[in-house]
């Protein structure tokens, strides 16, 4: 019996071994991929699928390729579901394609059109549908909504399923309420309550007067912008210590307020203490700059005072030959005394020179338009100083929405290439007006123009006025780089037509063109001439006007030359508020024409911030005219009155006719005043300021004058008080002036309005 089962255990093991070649082979067989076939796909070609696997026919069945395959195909965006299995030797790879958008489509929408939306999805038509392309599609319409205060939008993408694997994709709207920011506070502040610090950040609260402004709706960006603002306002304030905190946006429930939380730390209130410059160049001793500095020491400290120091060192020591100079502020603090001892380090800097200055995303606008406003050109020696004047030049052509520079190193380390990146914005203008004034009475204006012709920086404008009283039609046109150098030139055709019926008994009219030119002599000194020919005709002369009057009837041709000279160190063209002004205006008549004379004006401005809001303008003029070898015509003479002294009518002092009173006009002016712009404690962005203001001035004649003419050339003074308000629909201003110095044949007025606007 044993040896039978010994046989039959010997058998067994020489079968399995017999066996085990054929076994090996088959389950080597099993584990190796002989086929791939794909199934599902309907616009993808199979060979499309199969180049995405990770795997090919003869590769073993390697589960983590297999998985790595399907992510791939995942990924390419294609389909909505994958699957890879295994049916013997064959890998079964079965797919369902996403289908492709056939159109797109908003519904709900009112505040943001269609247009806008569509450029702002990723998705477009005849692009393959995926989940995660329409959420962040959905992501997007919702920021773009919040960015406008609409924080409470809902969107819900809907798909409409069309035969051929295709389908219609709808974003339903609902924009919902406006999400106002109902309060803001500060916590921390000590120094400036809080109605101050409002004043100061550009997020606003709710009011029923804000609603042509968005700045009460809650802007990310904004809030960060705010941070910065309340930073500034802190380190202009003395209070160099300062941080925000934090600055906290919590939406009410109904998501349709917020309320906004400024956490700031004050910190204390430094003084500057000295103030000293440590000149490390050759030959340059400190006392040479020390006049360059407005910081005294005892002042407050001011962080744009430290600003404008660097400025200025920068500027100086270029002056002085030096190329390549590194200033940099060292302020040491002593929080014991409150005093902060600030050193101004002035070194060679690193000698760079500017390789190649790129101008992008300038469209209209040539290049050369851009590069010429820049202080340094190819090969020049970098000078930052430079590049800060050239970014503000460039700003000032008005000409973009933004001007960004940045600096990167060239081919070489003594290189500097300057990119300058711009974004243009409209340049081209119809405007439509109508207002009310005083001295014109109902007036309706319109207007044509571009101040970028052809992108060459050119200036064209054509424009009409007609008023109650007068009307006028210009055409102007300005080079600002003539021939390529720094000099503006352009010229101007006009028609005037007034009647002057109510204060001289006449109407004139004058058609005439002027060539012009002027260019800088220096950053602040500016020289313009010009030449004017001109039609100069009175006309439609009262029965009972004066005598005078009647002798100046018909028409006139005047030909003359003319000359400006201005330094001008204002802050601003538009709205100065610190800086003064200086112009000096000659004329000379005679060259041919009908007419001669001599014409001179001195004037000038200036302008002064005592506090916030508070701001002084103090101006005057004065003028004479001779004629040269004939008296001075009626249209040549100097009237005032109205908007240049106050509390006087048009033409309402100086020579008048003792018989008719119609005013003469004279051959020498004076005038002036002063005026103070007062905050009245009203929201900033209502617009609206006070003002006191005082004025005084005469006009009279040096030529002999009749018998009766009246004429005492004594000084007239006024003052009153005004209210200027930059109103939604255009500037509006009254004055109300009361003349304290005044002869008995002048003509005043108590109330002045101007309003007028353009849309």
């Amino acid at each position: 019996m044993r040896r039978v089962i010994s046989v039959l255990c010997a058998g067994f093991v020489l079968a399995v071994m017999l066996a085990t070649p054929l076994f090996g082979a088959r389950a080597q067989e099993a584990d190796t991929i002989t086929a791939i076939a794909v199934e599902g796909v309907q616009r993808v070609e199979a060979e499309t699928v199969r180049s995405y696997l990770l795997v090919r026919e003869g590769d073993e069945f390697d589960p983590i390729r297999i998985d790595r395959s399907l992510k791939s195909l995942f990924a390419t965006g294609l389909f909505a579901d994958v699957s890879l299995s295994q049916e013997g030797s064959t890998l079964v790879v079965r797919v369902t394609e996403n289908p492709v958008i056939n159109r797109i489509a908003f519904e709900g929408n009112k505040r943001l059109d269609d247009a806008e939306l569509t450029t702002e999805v990723s998705l477009k038509p005849r692009v393959i549908y995926t989940r995660s392309k329409v959420q962040t599609d959905v992501n997007r319409i919702q920021t773009l909504y919040q960015r406008s205060g609409r924080f409470a939008v809902t969107v819900e993408p809907k798909i409409i399923q069309l035969p051929q694997n295709r389908v219609d994709l709808v974003f339903e709207i609902d924009e919902g309420a406006l999400t106002e920011v109902q309060n803001i506070r500060f916590i921390g502040n000590r120094a400036f309550d809080d109605s101050d610090l409002l004043d100061v950040v550009r997020t606003q609260q709710t009011r029923w007067y804000r609603f042509l402004s968005q700045d009460d709706r809650y802007d990310p960006d904004r809030i960060t912008f705010d941070k910065e603002l309340l930073r500034r306002h802190y380190l202009k304030n003395g209070y160099a210590d300062f941080q925000v905190l934090s600055a906290q946006a919590e939406l009410t429930p109904d998501r349709k307020q917020f309320f906004i939380t400024f956490t700031v730390e004050e910190g204390q209130r430094y003084k500057f203490g000295e103030v000293a410059i440590n000149a490390n160049l050759r030959d340059l001793k400190a006392e040479d700059l020390a006049s360059k500095l407005k910081i005294q020491s005892g002042d407050w400290y001011d962080v744009t005072f430290v600003d404008d120091g660097v400025d200025a060192l920068t500027n100086a020591v270029g002056d002085f030959g030096y190329a390549f100079v590194d200033v940099r502020p060292d302020a040491k603090r002593n929080r014991e005394t409150g005093v902060i001892d600030m050193t101004f380090e002035v070194s060679e800097g690193r000698r760079v020179f500017v390789e190649r200055i790129n101008v992008n995303g300038n469209v209209r606008t040539l290049d050369e338009v851009v590069r010429r406003e820049f202080r340094v050109v190819e090969g020049d020696a970098f000078n930052a100083a430079k590049i800060r004047r050239s970014v503000t030049r460039v700003e000032d052509l008005d000409f973009f929405n933004k001007v960004t520079v940045t600096e990167a190193e060239g081919s070489t380390p003594d290189k500097a290439v300057i990119d300058v990146e711009v974004e243009e914005k409209s340049t081209g203008s119809l405007s439509v007006g109508g207002g009310f004034s005083s001295a014109e009475g109902a007036l309706a204006e319109v207007s044509i123009r571009e101040r970028n012709l052809l992108g060459k920086g050119q200036d064209l404008s054509l424009g009409a006025r007609i008023s109650q009283r007068s009307s006028q039609v210009n055409l102007s046109f300005t080079e600002p780089y003539f021939l390529n150098r720094e000099v503006a030139a352009g010229f101007d055709i006009y028609h005037t037509a007034s009647d002057l019926q109510t204060s001289s008994s006449f109407d004139s009219e004058q058609t005439g063109l002027t060539l012009r030119s002027a260019y800088p002599i220096t950053s602040y000194i500016n020289q313009g001439w010009s030449y004017t020919i001109k039609d100069s005709k009175v006309s439609n002369v009262a029965d009972d006007a004066s005598i005078y009057i009647k002798e100046q009837a018909g028409a006139k041709l005047v030909s003359s030359v003319g000359h400006v000279l201005s330094y001008d160190r204002r802050n601003s063209r538009v709205t100065p508020t610190e800086g003064y002004v200086v112009r000096m205006n000659n004329d000379v008549a005679g060259l041919a024409g009908d007419v001669h004379y001599l014409r001179n004006m001195l004037s000038g401005a200036y302008h002064y911030t005592i506090s916030e809001g508070w701001v002084v303008n103090v101006k005057g003029r004065g003028g004479i005219i001779t004629g040269l070898g004939e008296d001075v015509g009626l249209l040549d003479r100097y009237f005032i009155g109205g908007d240049s002294l106050r509390g006087f009518a048009d033409a309402g002092l100086g020579p008048r006719d003792r018989l008719t009173g119609d005013a003469l006009g004279g051959e020498v002016v004076y005038n002036g005043g002063a005026e103070l712009m007062v905050p009245l404690g009203l929201p900033q962005e209502l617009g609206i300021s006070g003002k006191v203001f005082s004025d005084v001035g005469s006009v009279t004649t040096v030529s002999p004058s009749g018998a009766n003419v009246l004429d005492s050339g004594a000084l007239r003074a006024s003052a009153g008080v005004g209210v200027a308000w930059v109103s939604p629909i255009g500037p509006i201003s009254l004055d109300f002036g009361q003349a304290l110095i005044k002869e008995s044949y002048d003509e005043t007025e108590v109330m002045r309005v101007n309003f007028g606007t353009k849309f």
